[in-house]
């Protein structure tokens, strides 16, 4: 029988935990199946704009930090339009790294930092651009529908 290991105990036996990410939400900076983190265990508080592993119920989820309070954080996938209220303790480590179409980077990398900060201001644009492109395909979808 395989033995599951779960990430928490992975980040307490090796220091750090190295997965291949699954799904869109923070596309463009990972690709589904194909980008993959190193995620480390926190040894300071959280800041904005850090990219954090999270467990929603019993899916473990990975997106940025967009607002910090007592207790809780704000955290949105850069792909996504809603933001959600994660309690701290949900969270179970930091990206430090990322390898993005075979080449790897560092969370601290200027270019990296530049990226994070563009991409938290413009979520205005991002977001409306989700709702105009869903709203167009699902017009597109009762019109075909109508015919």
């Amino acid at each position: 029988m395989l033995e599951t290991v779960s990430p928490e105990q992975v980040l307490a036996e090796k220091g750090f935990f190295i997965k291949t990410i699954a799904g869109t939400s923070m596309r463009p900076l990972l690709l589904d199946r194909t980008d993959t983190v190193v995620i480390e265990p926190i040894t300071a508080p959280f800041k904005k704009y850090d990219v954090v592993l999270y467990r929603r119920q019993k899916q473990l989820v990975l997106h940025r930090i967009i607002k910090v309070v007592p207790d809780f954080c704000f955290i949105r996938g850069d792909n996504c339009i809603e933001t959600e209220m994660v309690h701290n303790a949900q969270i179970i480590g930091i990206m430090t790294k990322f390898c993005h179409k075979g080449k790897e980077y560092s969370a601290n990398d200027r270019g990296y930092k530049f990226y994070s900060h563009l991409w938290v201001a413009l979520h205005v644009v991002v977001a409306f651009y989700h709702r105009v492109k869903s709203f167009l395909y699902r017009a597109a979808r009762k019109l075909k529908r109508d015919k």
